[in-house]
């Protein structure tokens, strides 16, 4: 059976629980693995965030979750739907397909479309299915450009001959959808912003240094990041790390090297170990020689982040301490956009070749 019948089967399984529970005259249940901090691990050997064995029972016949478990079925029902037509759809339709009003009565299904999100991700946890298996898309929000063809419903696509605009990364980028048919590049760069992409695009830093640029434009939707994992995966490419310096910027290059805390489930499939923290580092506005005024002075909740990190068991390497404690000491963050003040491509001159050169970065 295949990934697409193996998911249909799960989804009309939850279908199945309430149809065995009716027959039985018993309370119709659906176990949830719980998505928290407290119910994560940290493996150690495989270097990725694991979720932990921790689950909570959603259940019809309680009357603090019997809305919950009608508006989980519904949103289940939907996804079954998609599987059985092969279709893809978003976020937001699947919240007007389940939304309507329950007969003989002025009570919605759903009110809003915070109410229906939540609930992919616990299916998507409860079921072991990636989002993007269940055929639920977001918004294209990543660009790669770079020596790089793939192929997208059947289009071939050079991604080295689309101009300085790149090729738009589909949220859903699993080899059923797009193919990897070639790639020439040494590592892939992966860039928070979207603005200092843009300027390694125009500058051609790719061809120079032969690399696939990816952005996400601030923390990587989930098609970027898969499709870095395919190319590490899959072409043994080295992944690098570029974001800003401060604690939101560590954040993203741990959610890309050991998984998303929330949904550490899908690490197995999206986290990248071996991924480099490449810059910009505590300690770069004073090897790079920038001024104190174009740092931002660090606030409480900036603080209160980097202390959080502090104490998380994948930030434990005495590297890592030190980097974290050092911005922390200097009361600044700064941001990939203050390397300007130097030069408008010290980025792509200066900045990144030494680093490259000297294997400058953080494990």
């Amino acid at each position: 059976m295949g990934i697409k019948g193996a998911v249909e089967k799960k989804l009309v399984g939850l279908a199945d629980i309430v149809i065995r529970a009716a027959e039985r005259g018993k309370d119709p249940s659906i176990s949830i693995p719980v998505r928290a901090l407290s119910n994560v691990k940290f493996n150690e050997s495989k270097g990725i965030i694991e979720m932990g064995k921790n689950r909570q029972a959603r259940t019809f016949f309680n009357v603090g979750m019997a809305k919950k478990f009608m508006q989980t079925m519904l949103v289940g029902d939907a996804l079954a739907e998609l599987q059985r037509a092969d279709l893809t759809t978003s976020l937001r339709e699947i919240y007007y397909r389940a939304k309507h009003t329950i007969s003989d009565s002025h009570e919605n299904t759903f009110d809003a479309q915070n109410e229906s999100d939540p609930l992919i991700e616990d299916l998507e946890v409860a079921l072991e299915a990636l989002r993007e298996e269940l055929h639920v898309r977001a918004e294209n929000a990543g660009t790669v450009i770079g020596p790089l063809v793939v192929e997208d419903d059947g289009d071939r696509v050079d991604c080295s001959r689309l101009g300085k605009g790149g090729y738009s990364v589909p949220s859903i980028v699993e080899p059923e959808y797009i193919q990897i048919k070639k790639c020439a590049a040494d590592f892939v760069l992966l860039v928070e912003k979207g603005t200092q992409w843009n300027r390694l695009a125009e500058d051609k830093f790719w061809k120079k240094y032969n690399c696939v640029l990816l952005t996400g434009n601030g923390q990587p939707p989930r098609g970027v990041r898969r499709l870095a994992r395919r190319l590490h995966e899959e072409k043994r490419l080295p992944v690098y790390v570029l974001v800003d310096n401060d604690p939101w910027g560590y954040y993203i290059y741990s959610v890309v090297k050991q998984g998303s805390i929330n949904l550490a489930f899908e690490s197995q499939r999206m986290a990248i170990p071996k991924a480099k923290f490449i810059g910009l580092s505590s300690e770069d506005p004073q090897t790079c020689g920038l001024p104190r005024n174009v740092g931002i002075k660090l606030n409480e909740k900036d603080i209160s982040r980097a202390k959080e990190l502090l104490n998380y068991r994948w930030f434990q390497k005495k590297e890592w301490q030190k980097e974290i404690k050092r911005m922390l000491s200097s009361g600044l963050k700064y941001e990939l956009d203050a390397l300007a003040n130097k030069d408008f491509q010290y980025l792509t001159k200066k900045y990144l070749p030494k680093k490259l050169k000297d294997q400058d970065w953080l494990d």
